[in-house]
């Protein structure tokens, strides 16, 4: 097997331009479409957009390699490092340093990508975990990555030796520059995100935290083609269709020539462009609601509904059940049920199932968000 970076023609990728030219056309759009929506939002609508698509990101983004996190507390970090209102609690090093990276990331969307902000990254990303941090990989042992029985793992791709790295990621990084808009070989958009994500991960410089960084580098991308910080949700919408990203992520490691991977990329990165302004929609319904309900709630009841909006659009998983409420709130059984009824009344929150089977979720309609493809001629395609 030979992988794509032992291949006479590595890195020099090649694609089929006419394939992607509708959905780059269609990012750009969805691009025009939401900067048009988010500056409708008020301030504190602007700040909550923000607040709630980097919070997904971060979660998300770490999910993806199996780490959960705790979202209140990611939520607490992006805040504050935002200079909005936020509690005072204690945040661990692992939340604290994916929430940096991605304020970092939204601040210095244009700024030139560079060795030490990758570095900065993974700092902020490995803090208190006891490897190396903060430089390339000097391990001789392979960097692959594996799956299957300890005795008889399958590989599923194999990275550059340790020793190249410092080299390959010094031309990946001028690779980077010279496609960004304006440069001696701009790309479009998608095309680029799509390319520079398989790059950096094919070259899999640390470690541990490559993947994170690796979204991160292809949403600032994004963000480079458009002007502006992008805030879609595309770790998001990764995690929802993981295993074909790492699907795609495996075929394309053995070619360079990568039409393939960018159909799904672009595929990908619109549906999350879209999940975005549904996220936009969310907000704006989740203030009319407070609106329209502005004296009508006790201290509890906009307790457990603000606890619920902070979850986003899911609400709680499975929905809100008494005990849940009254673990939010600290109030009775009684008590809380008599506080849901209520909230159901005021068309706050929906109810299903009866006695202790009820859950309550909120009433805000959601948009859905369908799965969208490029096909064979470049058409776009939902499912």
């Amino acid at each position: 097997m030979m992988w794509n970076w032992q291949q006479p023609d590595w890195p020099h990728f090649t694609w089929n331009q006419g394939r992607l030219a509708l959905a780059e056309q269609r990012f750009l759009v969805g691009g025009g479409v939401l900067l048009g929506t988010v500056k409708h939002l008020g301030e504190e609508q602007r700040n909550q957009l923000t607040v709630e698509a980097m919070t997904t990101e971060a979660l998300t983004t770490s999910e993806i390699e199996g780490e959960i996190l705790d979202r209140a507390s990611v939520q607490s970090s992006i805040q504050r490092q935002l200079g909005l209102a936020a509690d005072k609690r204690r945040v661990a090093p692992r939340e604290q340093g994916v929430a940096e990276m991605m304020v970092d990331l939204y601040h210095t969307f244009s700024a030139p990508l560079s060795e030490e902000m990758i570095f900065g990254w993974h700092r902020m990303l490995m803090s208190g975990r006891g490897i190396d941090v903060g430089r390339y990989r000097i391990s001789d042992e392979p960097m692959q990555v594996v799956s299957g029985a300890l005795g008889a793992p399958k590989v599923h791709f194999e990275a550059p030796p340790s020793a190249q790295v410092p080299s390959e990621m010094a031309r990946f990084i001028d690779w980077f520059g010279r496609t960004a808009p304006g440069g001696a070989g701009a790309l479009p958009a998608l095309t680029r995100a799509g390319a520079a994500h398989l790059y950096f991960e094919s070259i899999h410089p640390f470690e541990d935290g490559n993947g994170r960084i690796g979204r991160a580098i292809a949403e600032k991308s994004l963000a480079q083609n458009l002007g502006q910080p992008t805030l879609i949700v595309l770790a998001a919408t990764i995690l929802a269709h993981r295993a074909s990203y790492y699907n795609a992520l495996e075929a394309a490691s053995k070619r360079n020539e990568i039409t393939g991977w960018l159909a799904w990329f672009a595929g990908t990165t619109i549906e999350a462009q879209r999940r975005t302004l549904a996220l936009a929609e969310f907000v704006i319904q989740k203030t009319k609601l407070f609106d329209r309900l502005k004296g009508q709630l006790n201290d509890r009841q906009q307790k457990a509904l603000l606890r619920m909006f902070r979850e986003g659009p899911e609400g709680c998983k499975g929905g809100l059940s008494a005990g849940k409420y009254s673990t939010i709130t600290g109030a009775s059984p009684a008590t809380a049920t008599r506080d849901l009824v209520d909230l159901v009344e005021k068309g706050a929150l929906v109810r299903t199932g009866e006695l202790r089977h009820a859950r309550y979720n909120l009433s805000v309609p959601l948009k859905p968000v369908r799965r969208v493809t490029i096909g064979k001629n470049g058409e776009l395609a939902e499912g």
